[in-house]
């Protein structure tokens, strides 16, 4: 039975990454120093998500009984289970990242082979984790009840924990960090990570908790919900009738890229040149080479048309094209960043609107390749090609999340080392491989990103689908219909409302950072002559309550919105919502994501010695860009990925409700 064969694969995934993290933790954790810094970190990580889960505890347990009263057992043990296991992959992720940030600095101290080869195994702890979990949930359930219809709660619950995860998440790092800047560079002129700096340790949980933890949460849901679409598409008779096994067909393609993930990792690896990108990109290209060729074999095993296997090789494709698109519009190494960087030259307004610019610009290419993509897709094998080019796409995200969990843990490394005073080459190997880490994260985020939109899109099919089981006619959505032409606005409208929340609160925090390190560096005499401690735990304590308090607005909308349309204006209003929330939440979190990549590396840029370097007016006004863009790469951006599915998965589980209870005004 393939669902057997998938409890067995993920659990063997999950064996790798505790195979990897025994190997991260024999590595010397460094001095007396260096560990009081990293456990001073660890504590604030492990504080805050024991207080963050605490939290979505209750909304979870409320959620949970509430899908039990109106639907079924399996519905809401579908959701707890996937909740869980969102929590879980979160957790794994940051509880490593904690780990391998001080041994990635001492490693530091022999070269930057060995540097790599701790950080980059502590990502992909993270990364097999996250498909280990997501592949066991869903053939878990499918092994219990042989019905995707049954999954749908499983999606449901992932999505909603992965958005408390990456809003809180994000609140937390970014307002630390705008906190941190803003008077540590900006006022006092001191350097990053300073240990001078009050809010310094904040600033380093933040990166375990938003990137690490967020992430992992992020695409473990996006793997589960995409599996989910496709499996419920493979029970439309026309699917099912010209294609074999096609509801364990998207199961085995996991298996596949499980596999894949894992000896991909293995090619992650210094050369002669030690080019630490290119190393990455070896992983990634056999990573996706071999479940190309797993996915063949799929195909052939299950007697499929090649159309099949092609709809997962345009999903490949697509991956690849947004990852090179991404890297070129948030690297140094190309003209879009160091363009921003030249306009900083003239001060922080043409720097900031050459940043929104390249942003703007950034959207264009990426959407034009998941429209051909899409079309590529459909035309291969209609609307189950473009959930399994989805499915395809998400065949790397073990890699994927290797990769971006790999960000954190530099940043950190460089931290430790710069407050543990170590030698100047440590920081300089630690600083290399953090400036790849900047770009990294960035490219995975596009990659997130195409991989939600293409998913979206997968559930809205479904959706469709599985309001027609409720319908005595088939349903339209017409744009020549009003309701959802007002459905469309208010989809559309929704990112926009969600995103203005999350910078506000952003603001608002990173203030109350400012006033409480300005304060420190008054009334603490001898901070900045290194005479005295910062009473770091004060600013760690103002962003933990900040991100608790400030993520509950943004899942009320994510559920109120699909809601209040679908049972006041109906499943029409409620299906143009969906398609306006997919295409407006695409475009603004790509937008947001690629210029506050773009304005951090042009920063960074101005750092390596270009254009007067640090200090100079140009790395002053280039430090305001990074400060703008910071809450829009790392909190607004990322976390409309799942403010994308939660409305989705939402709409899917909710279909009954709304087909039998929403107003028929229109």
């Amino acid at each position: 039975m393939i669902s057997i064969l998938a409890i067995v694969v993920s659990l063997v995934a999950l064996a790798y990454a505790g195979y990897l993290s025994l190997q991260i933790l024999k590595v010397e954790p460094g001095n007396e120093k260096m560990q009081q810094i990293a456990n001073a970190i660890k504590e604030g990580a492990m504080t805050y998500m024991a207080r963050q889960y605490k939290t979505i505890s209750i909304f979870a347990v409320a959620i949970t009984a509430l899908l039990w009263i109106l639907f079924s057992f399996p519905i809401a043990a579908g959701f707890l289970f996937g909740a869980i296991l969102s929590g879980i992959s979160g957790y794994i992720g940051m509880s490593i990242s904690v780990q391998a940030n001080v041994r990635t600095a001492q490693a530091a101290k022999k070269g930057i082979k060995e540097a790599l080869s701790v950080a980059f195994k502590g990502g992909s702890v993270t990364g097999m984790a996250v498909v280990g979990l997501a592949l066991l949930a869903v053939s878990v359930f499918y092994t219990f009840y042989s019905d995707p219809a049954m999954l749908v709660g499983l999606g449901f619950g992932a999505s909603l924990i992965s958005l408390f995860a990456r809003v809180g998440g994000g609140i937390y790092t970014k307002a630390a960090d705008v906190g941190a800047d803003l008077v540590g560079k900006v006022e006092k002129g001191i350097p990053e990570d300073d240990p001078r700096n009050p809010a310094t340790i904040a600033d380093n949980v933040g990166d375990n908790v938003g990137d690490c933890a967020g992430m992992g949460a992020d695409l473990y849901e996006t793997y589960v919900v995409t599996l989910l679409a496709a499996m419920l598409l493979a029970m439309i008779p026309s699917v099912s009738n010209m294609y074999n096994m096609t509801i364990e067909y998207p199961l085995m393609l996991g298996i596949v890229a499980i596999i894949g993930s894992i000896i991909g990792i293995q090619f992650v690896r210094l050369g002669k040149s030690e080019n630490i990108m290119g190393a990455m990109y070896k992983g990634l290209a056999a990573s996706g080479i071999i479940s190309a060729i797993g996915f063949y074999l799929v195909t052939y095993y299950t007697n499929n048309p090649l159309n099949l296997f092609l709809a997962t090789v345009v999903g490949l494709v697509i991956t690849i094209l947004i990852n090179i698109i991404t890297e070129y519009y948030t690297s140094t190494k190309y003209r879009p960043v160091q363009k921003i960087a030249e306009a900083s030259l003239t001060g922080a307004g043409t720097n900031l609107i050459s940043g929104l610019a390249i942003g703007l610009q950034s959207t264009l290419v990426p959407v034009i390749v998941i429209c051909a993509g899409i079309l590529a897709a459909y035309f291969l094998a209609g609307v189950y090609g473009i959930a399994i080019a989805a499915v395809a796409m998400l065949s790397l995200t073990g890699v994927i999340i290797a990769l971006d969990s790999y960000g954190p843990i530099t940043d950190n490394a460089g931290g430790i080392a710069e407050m543990a005073e170590l030698n100047k080459k440590v920081r300089k190997v630690t600083d290399a491989l953090d400036a790849v880490g900047n770009t990294t994260k960035a490219v995975t985020k596009g990659y997130a990103i195409g991989s939600a939109a293409l998913g979206a899109l997968a559930l809205f099919a479904a959706f469709t689908q599985e309001i027609g089981h409720f319908m005595t006619k088939p349903l339209q959505f017409l744009l020549t219909d009003p309701v959802v032409i007002v459905g469309l606005f208010v989809g559309a409208l929704l990112p926009f409302l969600f995103s203005s929340v999350l910078m506000s609160a952003v603001g608002t925090t990173a203030h109350k950072v400012v006033v409480e390190v300005r304060r420190q560096f008054k009334e603490i005499k001898g901070i900045m002559e290194g005479k005295a401690q910062p009473e770091y735990g004060k600013c760690v304590d103002i962003v933990t309550k900040a991100a608790l308090r400030n993520m509950i607005l943004p899942a009320v909308i994510a559920i109120s919105a699909p809601l209040l349309i679908g049972l006041l204006l109906g499943v029409k209003a409620l299906g143009g919502l969906l398609i306006g929330v997919i295409l407006s939440g695409l475009l603004l979190a790509l937008f947001m994501s690629n210029a506050g990549a773009a304005w951090d590396n042009a920063k960074k840029y101005i750092e390596d010695g270009n254009h007067g370097g640090k200090g100079k007016d140009a790395h002053k006004a280039a430090v305001v860009g990074d400060t703008v863009g910071d809450p829009f790469k790392d909190t607004a951006g990322p976390a409309l990925n799942a403010l994308i599915k939660v409305i989705n998965t939402f709409a899917i589980v909710f279909a009954p409700l709304f087909v039998a209870y929403g107003l028929k005004l229109f």
